[in-house]
């Protein structure tokens, strides 16, 4: 029977293994536990996820679908009340479906520089920003946040990400700015999530029905020192001298680190691969207990002096993530990999995040009862000028030698969980033919 290696087993290495049939299925994770992102942090009766908030939603039918045969029962539909932080406003998310929340004089600047656009036909993501939305949704609200989620030159990204912002309809801004109602996103404006479990539940369903499978098998705690190729077989050694030998091979780890350790790439290949670019993400999670009475699911903040980007509130996702008349933060902080903030003590960190949750009225008092941080070196793809270069020499390299690249970081493009699902589930259809 055919072997086939996948290494991580994160929710997109899962789906693979559980959907690839009638051969011999691997799954290569160095973490003690599967999941990457996706995991969720449980403590006396609060749900948390680790990598931030995480919903279920997706403009493909079928993805939708996937999830729900997976969770079954354990799943909910919930609204999304996303809203943005702006000179001691909440508007409402995103941003330009919510000046009418703004003060009369704002609102009027949004509107007219959002009709009297002239700016010219863009080259970077921030002429891009400038040419859809005009000056002053611009510089008020998408150009400080991105700045602030990228931590990169705006005028040094790629085009190719500005796909993933859609553009409102002039509508939506006129009804918007005299005060009607109007959504945007709406992919995403109602999501599903587990009832319970936290966004891990889908990652345990998947195990659930790879361990019910006679083919499929999960290796945890293995550390990869050396991937090579030998007589058309794939050979996976770990830092303990084990080694395990394919037929084919799947990644879903990050291409920086499937570099590291394997053989004989040439310096074209490996030059580009380190060019790629990438910010890291900090996570903390903290329990209070005594209820917020915060009706949101997110909150946004462009801030320069705010340190977080964006905080989530678990129990408006499930009220089983939070014990009765108590609550839950998720707050989110992107950083550059071994920055100043990446170093920093947690105790400054989480020192600096409650003053912020205080002077935002998120919180009246300190009396949190337990905080935790997570820390993943891999968050968000960062699509700077020198990307679609470098991504093609990449891709054509694996393609010659038949390594099967699946996932967020192994691809090296901002998908999201659906379109990971989705990336997954087909590449496992190559192996019905």
């Amino acid at each position: 029977m055919k072997k086939i290696g996948i290494l991580g087993g994160g929710l997109t290495g899962l789906v693979l293994g559980s959907s690839i049939k009638k051969v011999a299925i691997e799954i290569l994770e160095k973490e003690k536990e599967c999941g990457g992102l996706c995991r969720s942090f449980r403590y006396k009766g609060y749900t948390v996820d680790k990598g931030g908030a995480h919903i279920i939603y997706s403009k493909n039918k079928d993805i939708i679908n996937y999830v729900k045969k997976l969770l079954s029962y354990n799943l909910q539909k919930n609204r999304r009340n996303n809203k943005v932080y702006y000179k001691g406003i909440l508007v409402k998310y995103p941003f330009e479906n919510g000046i009418g929340d703004l003060p009369p004089k704002e609102r009027f600047k949004c509107l007219y520089h959002f009709l009297n656009n002239k700016y010219p036909k863009p080259k970077n993501f921030k002429e891009w920003l400038y040419y859809n939305f005009g000056k002053e949704i611009a510089d008020i609200y998408l150009i400080p946040y991105n700045k602030k989620i990228w931590k990169f030159n705006l005028e040094k990204m790629s085009l190719c990400w500005a796909g993933r912002v859609p553009k409102p309809p002039i509508e939506d801004i006129l009804k918007s700015a005299c005060g009607i109602p109007t959504e945007g996103y709406l992919h995403q404006l109602n999501f599903y999530y587990p009832k319970a479990g936290g966004i891990q539940a889908l990652i345990e369903s998947l195990i659930k029905k790879i361990k019910k499978s006679k083919n499929a098998k999960i290796i945890t705690n293995f550390l990869i020192k050396k991937v090579y190729k030998e007589s058309d077989k794939w050979f996976i050694e770990d830092i303990n001298g084990l080694i395990k030998c394919y037929d084919e091979l799947i990644s879903t780890i990050p291409l920086i680190e499937l570099a590291k350790v394997l053989e004989n790439i040439p310096l074209k290949v490996k030059k580009a691969i380190l060019d790629l670019r990438f910010n890291s993400l900090i996570t903390i999670v903290l329990f209070f207990n005594y209820p917020l009475n915060k009706p949101f699911t997110a909150i946004y903040f462009p801030q320069k002096d705010i340190i977080f980007h964006r905080i989530a509130f678990p129990k408006n996702f499930s009220i089983k993530n939070v014990p009765h008349n108590k609550d839950a933060i998720i707050v989110e902080i992107t950083t550059r990999y071994n920055s100043k903030v990446w170093k920093a003590k947690e105790s400054l960190l989480f020192k600096k995040i409650v003053s912020d949750l205080k002077k935002l009225n998120i919180i009246s008092n300190e009396a949190i009862i337990y905080k935790k941080m997570f820390k993943f070196k891999y968050g968000y793809v960062i699509y700077d000028l020198n990307y679609q270069n470098n991504i093609k020499i990449i891709k054509n390299y694996f393609n010659k030698i038949g390594i099967k690249l699946c996932g967020r970081f192994a691809e090296f493009e901002y998908l999201n969980m659906d379109q990971c699902i989705e990336r997954a589930l087909n590449t496992a259809k190559q192996f019905k033919k």
